[in-house]
């Protein structure tokens, strides 16, 4: 504003001047043309009353640095000239002031030289011998009179800047000063100009209303930011420019963003391909839902658009974190397809070797040995069941009844059950460490430590060891099951310990089980809140510890 005046004021004063300049010049150069004319008219009469009494005779001893005089005939033909050789001078018969001076005794004309820097003035009059006497004078032209001049009118121009500079930025600074001073908080309370007390009042009244309005907007702001804060949902808000309007707890932790990215556009989030179609579908009025894999987890978004009166102000993207879900279905389809194929197997053998027998296709003597497979498999399929349902149990998260448990104790239960199978595959079985004791299901603690023994058996080497370790482990209790065999390669480690997976399913039918005591390890573990980490190379044993 300061600027504006200040500029207005200097602008004000140079047109003013340069106006005033071109005003007086314009007037002065008139009057000096009339005063000129006038004069050029005395000093005609008076010579022409000297030559009519005289002659021509009297130019042969005038000498004039003013004035030009020229006589001409009555066909326009110069006799006499006092500044040029008459001789050689072209008719004068096509002269306006020589015609009028011919027809009416008097004429007056004023011609531009052919460089318009300047303007000769004509006043002629007849003698009484029936010529012309002529008398002219020549100036410079308005424009080249201010050529001219133009030094002193830039030199005017120039002191009159500086003092306009001067007297506007003195006089600026005075008209604003109580504009500066103006107290827009408080607008009422101001002491300034008359002629802003009903801006003034205006602005009250509009500081309250925006004061109510700032408050109901925090207000809003305020419930929110808690709502979507507390969100477990990622969500972002974005106009039509894609511009972020909100992002969420939830969203910043999904794309690991730490600074504030609020006012920058979505790209700098997220710049996949699949998103970029989703925004601009929903900004065109369509609603997008597609699912991504993201830092090991997978999310569902659904991108909506924001409407209001028809008309699109933006879009709202919600992000849900379906890992757990699609893990769980995934688990579902593939535990379905496992359990099947684990069932139809020792199902397909039993009813081969019933069929076999129910048409007399079996010799007598072999009789025995295919009676010993149906109940082999028939044994292989009521395990199988038994772990389903031990399985089952532990993903409802069933409450059975928790006990104080001797973890020595356990394990010298375990060694009893398995000592023949141990014996059968020439494999030992030891038991060190202290009576270690805590609080759980005593169930799930045996289908701990008889699984992993089992597995040790099952895996181990001919002539080989396992040796169960219950020890005390950084005031926590553990079990450390080891074995001789065959070992695990590294890339089958992380894979362990799902349902129904094995290292080498060629041999499954060989090392028999049903693929679930890992599984049901795991499960049990984690009922008891404990861990479970692996050790394991093949060909040099594996030693599974499970800490409580």
């Amino acid at each position: 504003m300061t600027k504006k005046i200040f500029r207005s004021m200097i602008t004000v004063a140079l047109v003013v001047l340069l106006s005033s300049l071109f005003v007086a010049t314009t007037f002065i150069y008139d009057y000096f043309n009339k005063s000129q004319v006038k004069q050029l008219k005395a000093e005609l009469e008076l010579v022409k009353e000297t030559v009519n009494n005289v002659g021509v005779e009297y130019f042969e001893h005038f000498d004039s640095t003013m004035f030009r005089f020229t006589v001409v005939d009555e066909d326009g033909t110069v006799l006499y000239d006092t500044v040029a050789d008459a001789t050689q001078m072209e008719n004068h018969s096509d002269r306006e002031e020589i015609r009028e001076a011919l027809e009416n005794g008097h004429g007056s004309s004023a011609r531009n030289s052919s460089t318009l820097t300047e303007k000769t003035f004509y006043e002629a009059t007849l003698l009484d011998s029936g010529d012309v006497l002529r008398i002219s004078v020549s100036q410079l032209t308005l424009g080249a009179l201010f050529v001219g001049m133009s030094p002193a009118i830039c030199a005017i121009v120039f002191v009159a800047g500086i003092i306009s500079f001067l007297l506007s930025s003195k006089m600026t600074q005075k008209i604003v000063e109580p504009l500066n001073k103006l107290d827009l908080e408080n607008p009422t309370e101001n002491n300034s100009y008359e002629e802003l007390s009903p801006i003034l009042t205006k602005i009250h009244k509009q500081h309250k209303q925006i004061n109510r309005h700032i408050e109901e907007l925090r207000r809003k702001a305020d419930e929110f930011e808690q709502i979507t804060s507390s969100m477990s949902e990622g969500l972002i808000l974005i106009d039509e420019k894609g511009t972020i309007l909100s992002i969420n707890n939830a969203c910043k932790k999904i794309y690991a963003v730490k600074e504030n990215v609020l006012g920058n556009n979505l790209l700098s989030v997220d710049r996949a391909n699949q998103m970029s179609r989703a925004v601009k579908d929903a900004l065109g009025g369509l609603h997008s839902e597609f699912v991504i894999q993201k830092n090991g987890y997978e999310y569902q978004f659904n991108v909506n658009p924001i409407e209001t009166d028809g008309k699109k102000l933006g879009a709202v993207i919600l992000a849900f974190d379906i890992t757990e879900k699609a893990f769980a279905e995934r688990n579902r389809q593939e535990f379905t397809a496992n359990v099947t194929h684990e069932l139809k197997t020792p199902l397909q053998s039993i009813i081969g070797s019933a069929e076999l027998l129910e048409n007399g296709l079996v010799k007598p003597e072999d009789t025995g040995r295919f009676v010993g497979n149906i109940r082999k498999e028939a044994s292989r399929l009521v395990n199988l069941i038994n772990d389903i349902i031990r399985l089952s149990q532990l993903d409802e998260n069933h409450e059975p009844a928790t006990e104080t448990v001797n973890l020595r104790d356990v394990a010298n239960e375990v060694v009893e059950v398995l000592t023949a199978s141990a014996t059968k595959k020439d494999v030992s079985l030891e038991i060190k460490g202290d009576a270690c004791v805590i609080y759980g299901v005593r169930r799930y603690i045996y289908e701990i430590i008889y699984n992993l023994c089992d597995n040790a058996i099952r895996y181990n080497v001919d002539g080989g060891k396992v040796t169960i370790d219950i020890h005390r482990e950084n005031n926590r209790n553990a079990i450390v099951v080891s074995d001789t065999g065959i070992g695990i390669d590294a890339q089958h480690h992380a894979r362990i310990f799902e349902r129904f997976y094995r290292v080498d399913k060629s041999h499954s039918k060989e090392t028999g089980g049903t693929g679930l005591g890992l599984s049901i390890v795991k499960h049990a573990v984690m009922y008891h809140k404990g861990e479970i980490e692996l050790e394991s190379e093949l060909g040099k044993g594996t030693t599974v510890k499970v800490m409580f």
